[in-house]
């Protein structure tokens, strides 16, 4: 079966689960074109002061269209590092203005356990895209212009690693040279996610809305986890991986304001422990803003709309920025 097939087939596959669930958000009272498409226009059209309206307090719609933004970047970079394609053309329709994807191509993996996984998560993030498109209906956001390459000394992953010290001046960092770059570029990824649906479930008000919520959290805690495993583990023979985890931690935490809410796969006063899990005092997950989020995926400390993995920006209401300098 080619590459194509499989992502066709895993789509498939999970289609009347889906179907399923869109049934029940329609029948609970979810999202439907009559009773979101007032405010979502009147949010991407309408005047300034609505749109400052929106941005203080987010709908529904709103915030899983911002999460479905990011699902479309976590989608794409799996998909093309595990199976050598992109989503299909059927998922990439939506509100606002369509983009292509820059870069992105299969990694060939020498640990065909690090495949297994790559190919695992890819699935998962293909499935949120669909789940996501399903839930919205008419009101999900199209595809945004997506930069995930990894030849452009000046492109998302390259700038990202830059400012974690990874690459110097002029050099590129390519997420699909090797296993080990392929970890690291999913890391730059999987902690915002958790922070993200962890930042946002206390502003979704529709109680089936954020029951899917804190179900893609899981995954994506899951996958943070997987992928911070197996960077903590090939750092035992290779010690320079854990520290370039520590410093693209680092660099997110320099972008998303003063409070320290990021952390390395090593325990901060103990070296010989391992920091699987970035946790609070409480043994809590750490929460981000759609702004700090955007921050992050945008590599910018300023109050942008665009900028870093999304270089048009991200689609729907909430794509702007926090502002940090």
């Amino acid at each position: 079966m080619t590459d194509t097939n499989v992502t066709l087939a895993l789509l498939e596959s999970r289609k009347q689960k889906l179907e399923k669930r869109r049934s029940f958000f329609k029948n609970v009272g979810g999202i439907s074109v009559g009773m979101v498409g007032g405010t979502f226009l009147s949010a991407c059209g309408g005047s300034v002061k609505d749109a400052i309206a929106q941005a203080a307090a987010p709908t529904d719609v709103d915030i899983l269209n911002f999460a479905l933004n990011l699902e479309y970047l976590e989608a794409q970079f799996y998909s093309y590092a595990a199976l050598g394609v992109g989503l299909p053309a059927n998922l990439l329709t939506g509100a606002g203005t369509q983009g292509a994807v820059t870069g992105g191509r299969q990694v060939q993996f020498k640990d065909p356990l690090v495949a297994q996984y790559a190919k695992e998560i890819a699935q998962d993030e293909i499935a949120h895209v669909a789940f996501l498109r399903g839930a919205l209906g008419a009101a999900a956001v199209a595809q945004p212009a997506l930069d995930i390459g990894g030849t452009d000394p000046n492109g998302a992953f390259s700038s990202a690693a830059r400012a974690a010290g990874l690459v110097g001046p002029g050099v590129a960092f390519d997420p699909y040279a090797s296993d080990e770059n392929f970890l690291l570029g999913a890391f730059i990824f999987e902690d915002v996610g958790v922070t993200a649906y962890k930042g946002a479930s206390p502003l979704i008000q529709n109680k089936t809305f954020l029951e899917a919520a804190a179900g893609i959290l899981a995954a994506e805690a899951y996958h943070a986890g997987l992928v911070r495993t197996v960077l903590y583990s090939k750092g035992l023979s290779t010690p320079s991986l854990r520290t370039a985890a520590g410093a693209i931690s680092d660099a997110r935490d320099s972008l998303d304001g003063t409070s320290d809410v990021d952390q390395g796969i090593v325990h901060a006063s103990d070296a010989t422990v391992s920091n699987i899990v970035p946790l609070d005092k409480d043994g809590i997950a750490f929460s981000r803003t759609p702004g700090d989020v955007l921050n992050i995926v945008y590599l910018t400390r300023e109050s942008v709309t665009m900028g870093g993995f999304f270089p048009r920006g991200a689609n729907g209401v909430l794509n702007m920025s926090s502002a940090y300098s």
